[in-house]
């Protein structure tokens, strides 16, 4: 049994468990980040929360986490080893107070048996590695997965940050993910989340979470970098969006648009996770594999208009896409279907009711380009950069509410 401190109101080191560092863009990682010069950091590359399933998207995925364990190693003094590190996340370079690790887990959590399992493995590897970290350490997780690890770890603090609701998520356990969501949820000392709705959730469950929207980098959606990697060769005008083509996607929305647009493309670029194939099969949709991080403001620029058709769903009502507020930096013409967490943004683009009015809405933006007044409401994204949102979570990291 580990017995953690009380709140210490300090940080000595974190320990992470979220996405694989580098693999994409996530909201973690932006904030962790910012938060590398202050704190050692040991960050736990995870198997995430699909399970296998025989098909080749999970194949890849497969081979891809084998060949990182096969590869792994675990400095005893935590000095970071680059090789470790990707650099598909271009806009952070190797950090002395950063160690990326790949433990072997088990990818199954269905079952006590599984999370036993997992947490018996994660245990033995990683229980040595803790104890080499300044104390007090706290571990910060964005997956519910972790939810048997509180009391096997020596951590001082947990919190948890919780980005979405993955019970909702097409393709994944429901019913698992939803007992360790709440799990996590009571073993958590505090409690971030990203969307009102997630707030909402957690209260449900007799916790109360601090609300922790997402960050931007405006300089860097601002640059005019291009590389030879970047150009959508494409018919014009095109409408462009990126991040995982699934099933959250309106299929009505993109079928209107798509009969409606009688010249250019609509672009899809991102990892494809089962998606309707209606989607991919309308005359003038083009997919396009994920792109790094460095590429995509350059192919912002190459765009007519950017474009979030996600469907109203259980969901996509509890996230809040991290594109948002890029789209928005970019300077571009956006249309959305709504969703609760793109609200308070409804002044900086255009928001669609009906897949009728999406199609519209984007035709009007390729004629007339970006509104005066959606520009001009878009200065208050300066106040939205993700250092300043990485100085409210060291807030709730150290045990006080922001």
């Amino acid at each position: 049994m580990i017995v953690r401190c009380p709140p210490s109101q300090t940080v000595g080191s974190l320990l992470v468990f979220s996405d694989d560092w580098g693999r994409h863009p996530s909201s973690c990682q932006h904030l962790v980040r910012n938060l590398l010069d202050q704190y050692p950091v040991l960050w736990v590359n995870t198997i995430g929360t699909r399970a296998p399933r025989f098909d080749v998207q999970t194949m890849k995925r497969i081979t891809e986490k084998i060949c990182q364990w096969g590869s792994s190693t675990f400095s005893k003094n935590l000095k970071p080893d680059p090789s470790r590190v990707s650099h598909a996340f271009s806009v952070t370079q190797t950090h002395p107070n950063l160690t990326v690790i790949d433990p072997k887990m088990w990818p199954w959590f269905g079952s006590g048996r599984d999370r036993r399992l997992n947490r018996w493995l994660l245990s033995m590897q990683l229980k040595s590695l803790i104890r080499q970290l300044p104390r007090p350490v706290v571990g910060l997780t964005t997956l519910p997965i972790t939810a048997d690890l509180p009391d096997a770890l020596p951590v001082d603090r947990w919190v948890y940050y919780c980005v979405d609701d993955f019970s909702q998520w097409p393709g994944l356990d429901r019913e698992a993910l939803r007992r360790m969501d709440r799990k996590m949820i009571q073993h958590a000392d505090s409690l971030v989340a990203v969307s009102e709705t997630l707030q909402t959730m957690i209260a449900d469950e007799g916790r109360s979470a601090s609300l922790l929207t997402h960050g931007v980098d405006m300089e860097f959606w601002n640059s005019t970098f291009v590389s030879s990697c970047e150009s959508l060769e494409s018919q014009r005008p095109s409408v462009v969006f990126w991040g995982v083509i699934d099933r959250r996607m309106d299929f009505a929305s993109l079928r209107q648009l798509s009969q409606d647009m009688t010249h250019g493309t609509i672009i899809l670029i991102g990892p494809q996770q089962n998606p309707d194939p209606a989607i991919l099969a309308l005359p003038n949709v083009r997919t396009m594999p994920a792109q790094p991080l460095a590429a995509l403001p350059a192919i912002a620029g190459q765009a007519d208009v950017l474009i979030m058709p996600y469907a109203d769903l259980s969901v996509t009502r509890a996230m809040q896409p991290l594109k948002l507020k890029e789209y928005l930096a970019t300077g571009k013409p956006v249309v959305i279907n709504r969703l609760p967490s793109t609200d308070s943004w409804s002044d900086c683009l255009d928001v669609a009711e009906s897949p009728e009015q999406f199609s519209q809405l984007v035709r009007d933006r390729i004629t007339n380009g970006i509104p005066a007044s959606q520009a001009t409401a878009r200065n208050r994204l300066q106040q939205e950069s993700w250092r300043s949102k990485a100085a409210v979570l060291e807030i709730v990291l150290k045990g006080n509410k922001p």
